[in-house]
């Protein structure tokens, strides 16, 4: 039987009140929507949420990573193999990208399914991330929210086998970007819901119940994509569902996620399923497809994950709409970003294990770890004897620490610290930590963050954040 082995979610916890769009007063507690930080974007968010995916988890058995995404920073670039060495995993891995459609992400989760049954692979990653944008004030920037949802495919221990996934078409100019445009467009709202979204969403899921002799009834918890909380529930009514049976959207919490927002779904539904328990998602773009899961015995095992509901509950509003222009680089500023060659490709292939997997290493004499990497141990001085050692999931502590008011972010100011780990001390900004509540000797843990954009595009470093209160974190003490 092939299906879900693990999965994984990660929402940024910077919220942003529908109110405040375009400028206007917002009051706690109203709708709001999930937006990434200025130092992250679809790749960083897929490192998370694989992370939290892969707790518990070897890391060496996964030979397979497949990345979905419309947002991707990159139009000629693989993000599946950028994302497979910030992870450190196997060179001798398997690595695509899905793209061009909001259904890349159960697109993807498919084809996994797929390959595992093929043979051609045993545990493949798959990852679905997206960080899009309406333009500002639009319809479009009020319904979006972004996040990123993995999944473990293989054939051993799977906590929801595949039984049936059925699959349309379609050819509709409803939402689309064409290279080179920063925000995503789209076509009259009733047009698309009515000629699109209602009737291929519809169609798909009831092609799912004649391929398997099943109905509405039949499944415990149903996640459905949808480009709003109307349409939602008008497929909802139509498919004759329970309001028991209805996976939370996240509408006014977290916001329509693109490619991962039925994946997110998903992921949310198995937070609380019960082994025999099936489970219907539905994603849309360009057609649809609907795939039917049963839950196995194996879910009892798997332990908590940080989930959606882990993340929804960690928030942070934004102070304030012009912020959150800054942060998206939407704001008109003095200067404009430089379009210099930037960082030397030849530094960057040759620290690669430094600055993407975060790679230190061990003296084989003394056993002290260093990082970066280098031919001499400090220690001992024993030269050319070393074992490489991956400190992105170990837990570091701050030595020290300065305030940086000058480096360009939208939250001046930019922490800067040295962190030990694991005896080594790494030079890193901190993130997601509030200046009055910087100390030393303070616990962080690690996240695949952007640095900067020198030479117009996007390079990529890890930084530190707090370590979540082990009492309210799912993932604490689980297995590296």
């Amino acid at each position: 039987m092939v299906g879900i082995s693990s999965y994984g979610a990660y929402v940024p916890p910077t919220r942003l009140p529908i109110a405040a769009i375009g400028g206007g007063s917002a009051k706690e507690g109203g709708p709001e929507k999930a937006v990434a930080w200025n130092d992250e974007d679809a790749v960083t968010m897929a490192v998370a949420a694989a992370v939290n995916c892969l707790r518990g988890f070897e890391r060496s058995q996964v030979d397979g990573v497949i990345f979905a995404s419309t947002s991707h920073p990159f139009r000629e670039k693989q993000a599946a193999a950028l994302v497979a060495r910030a992870l450190d995993l196997p060179r001798e891995i398997r690595s695509a990208d899905h793209a061009g459609s909001l259904r890349a992400g159960t697109t993807a989760l498919r084809s996994a399914v797929d390959a595992v049954v093929a043979g051609s692979a045993r545990c493949v990653l798959v990852v679905a991330s997206d960080c899009r944008m309406g333009a500002p004030g639009s319809g479009l920037e009020r319904s979006f929210g972004d996040g990123a949802a993995a999944f473990l495919v293989s054939d051993t221990a799977p906590i929801a086998t595949l039984d049936a996934s059925f699959e349309v078409a379609d050819e509709i100019v409803d939402l689309w970007r064409s290279d080179g445009d920063p925000f995503v467009h789209g076509w009259e709202d009733r047009f698309v819901v009515q000629q699109g979204y209602t009737p291929r969403v519809v169609e798909a899921v009831q092609g799912l119940f004649e391929r398997t002799g099943s109905g509405s009834a039949d499944f415990a918890k149903v996640a459905l994509f949808a480009p709003d909380a109307r349409s939602h529930a008008a497929v909802v009514r139509g498919l004759g569902l329970a309001a028991e049976q209805i996976q939370e959207p996240f509408f006014g919490r977290l916001g329509n996620a693109g490619v991962a927002f039925a994946p997110l779904q998903l992921a949310a539904a198995l937070e609380s399923a019960r082994p025999g328990e099936r489970i219907l998602v539905a994603g849309y773009g360009d057609g649809a497809d609907a795939s039917a899961f049963t839950v196995s015995d194996h879910i009892a095992k798997l332990g908590e994950r940080r989930g959606v509901s882990w993340h929804l509950a960690r928030r942070r509003a934004v102070a304030s709409y012009d912020r959150y222009l800054k942060a998206r680089s939407l704001a008109v500023s003095e200067w404009q970003a430089g379009r210099d060659p930037g960082l030397s490709a030849t530094i960057h292939f040759r620290e690669r294990d430094d600055d993407l997997s975060f790679r230190g290493q061990k003296c084989g004499g003394c056993g002290a770890v260093q990082f970066p990497a280098q031919r001499i141990c400090e220690s001992c001085f024993a030269k050319d004897d070393f074992e490489g050692l991956r400190l992105s999931d170990r837990i570091g502590k701050v030595v020290t620490y300065t305030f940086d008011y000058f480096f360009p972010t939208p939250d001046p100011p930019t922490v800067v610290s040295i962190v030990e780990v694991e005896g080594a001390r790494v030079h890193l900004q901190l993130v997601e930590c509030p200046v009055e509540e910087v100390a030393i000797g303070q616990p962080v843990e690690f996240v695949f963050r952007r640095i900067h954009e020198a030479g117009g595009r996007p390079n990529y470093y890890w930084k530190g954040t707090p370590v979540p209160d082990a009492k309210q974190d799912p993932g604490a003490g689980s297995k590296p």
